[in-house]
């Protein structure tokens, strides 16, 4: 028999437990396509996407529906900055949900260079105006391509390095990770500009969107929806069909957009339906798997890798 868990493996192990049951309580699309993950996967994306769904709660979440002005949600915001960055480099918060995304950090080489980017887009809500062409693109960048790129570093824990290769799939994280931010902004539409203030993109005003603006607005999707998807059957077994099935269930919701009225926009918010989604799930299971990579000796702890 196994010996039960105690210290600090228990505690490791109920911070990874306390990320999945966010993501099943968050996410039902994200949540779904992740358990199409390999084990060890599943529990890194959770890690991640628990740190990432905190910190977007404080900014206009329940910390906002507490009565906590701007001021109190940025200083909640650094303080949670500070404590992961804390807690990557020590391997240890009090904090579960931090303490399961820096286990998590350190297992696959991510650091300071992809949570600092992240944060500094998360601070940009708190205050929103409107965005110019190069503050979108940053925004862009920290608030989805980086948790792209990190979750790219779990999917590609333990493999050999490939130059070319690497840039491939970085390029095509970014897209994806781009691709799904732009569509939420769109389906968000009416929360973002009515409610919360916020006008994304540039040049465009939410309440007179036009046809020829959304279809605009789509192609750029589906421009990084195509880029990403050249690269998903590269992809290492652990993750492959879980980002097929992701990608598979944005390019959807990219497909009902374009069928929706602009006019619309500001009145509804655009979903796929549920069996369409465990339609999708189940065309990415049973995908033709490929040849899977042979893994390189991986070190005790790469928090520092660049």
């Amino acid at each position: 028999m196994t010996a039960p868990a105690t210290g600090l493996a228990l505690y490791d192990r109920t911070a990874r437990h306390g990320s999945a049951h966010v993501i099943s309580q968050y996410s039902t699309s994200f949540g779904l396509a992740s358990r199409l993950c390999s084990r060890p996967v599943r529990a890194h994306v959770a890690d991640i996407y628990a740190l990432v769904r905190i910190a977007d709660e404080i900014v206009d979440g329940p910390a906002e529906e507490a009565g906590l002005a701007p001021a109190e949600r940025r200083a909640m915001l650094d303080g949670l900055e500070a404590e992961t960055e804390r807690a990557i480099d020590r391997g240890y918060s009090s904090n579960l949900v931090v303490h399961a995304f820096a286990q998590t950090a350190r297992a696959t080489g991510f650091g300071a260079e992809l949570t600092r980017p992240f944060f500094a887009s998360m601070r940009r809500d708190l205050e929103p105006v409107d965005f110019d062409d190069a503050e979108l693109r940053d925004y862009v960048y920290g608030s989805a391509e980086v948790v792209g790129l990190m979750c790219l570093r779990a999917f590609s824990d333990g493999l050999p390095a490939d130059a070319e290769r690497d840039e491939r799939w970085r390029r095509g994280a970014q897209h994806l990770g781009a691709a799904f931010q732009k569509v939420n902004f769109l389906r968000d539409l009416a929360d973002d500009y009515a409610t919360l203030g916020r006008r994304y993109f540039p040049g465009i005003d939410p309440a007179h969107l036009t046809e020829a603006e959304k279809t605009r607005l789509l192609d750029d999707i589906d421009r990084d929806l195509a880029i990403a998807g050249a690269v998903v059957p590269e992809l290492p077994s652990g993750c492959r069909r879980a980002v097929a099935a992701a990608h598979a269930l944005f390019s959807a919701l990219s497909e009902r957009l374009r069928r929706t009225p602009a006019s619309e926009l500001l009145t509804v918010r655009v979903r796929v339906p549920t069996p369409q989604k465990l339609l999708l799930l189940a065309r990415a299971t049973v995908s033709r798997p490929r040849p899977r990579l042979q893994p390189r000796p991986q070190p005790a702890h790469r928090a520092d890798a660049p």
